[in-house]
């Protein structure tokens, strides 16, 4: 087991090797945006649906919910259910659309060592330029990897959190 976890670190170590040092970067982001995603889909399958819970039974309790006053009350709870519902959704979004870019940034960087090397030795040898070209290509697989898993499950979260709005919505009738 523990010659297992060695070998597995060491191929980690190769491939961030190969990639460049943008692979940290990019698995920076990944590792905020999975928080980020788990700390919301914990939060909208166990936290909220005691507040939801609460608003409801304030709201079934309230003697009046006809006034303008009482929809008032209910426009505002509703809102800050949402507002707490929605957040950190927009900065789990802007990571995701982050991924493909710092990818990007590993292209750059990994041509302009390709550039280097050919200035510098004056020819296009392939084994030369091979380095530069695995650190051009793997930080933009890597990036793309990351905002494909960040697109699903993101998208899957925002509809879990559509659905939850809508939900206390309807669990507050107004007449």
């Amino acid at each position: 087991m523990m010659l297992q976890l060695i070998e597995l670190w060491e191929s980690v170590q190769d491939f961030i090797h190969t990639g460049g040092n943008v692979l940290y970067v990019v698995a920076l982001v990944l590792f905020v945006m999975w928080f980020m995603m788990l700390e919301r889909y914990w939060y909208v399958s166990w936290v909220f649906p005691k507040i939801k819970r609460d608003i409801i039974t304030r709201w079934d309790a309230r003697a009046d919910t006809t006034s303008w006053y009482a929809h008032k009350i209910r426009d505002t709870w509703i809102s800050e259910a949402t507002l707490q519902l929605d957040q950190r959704m927009l900065l789990i979004k802007t990571l995701v659309a982050m991924c493909p870019l710092v990818g990007l940034l590993g292209t750059v960087t990994g041509m302009i060592a390709v550039f280097d090397i050919m200035a510098t030795t004056g020819t296009g040898n392939p084994r030369t330029m091979a380095a530069g070209i695995s650190m051009a290509t793997i930080p933009t697989m890597a990036g793309m990897v990351a905002a494909l898993s960040g697109v699903f499950f993101s998208s899957r979260l925002e509809v879990k959190v559509k659905r939850e709005k809508a939900d206390l919505v309807d669990s507050l009738p107004h007449h």
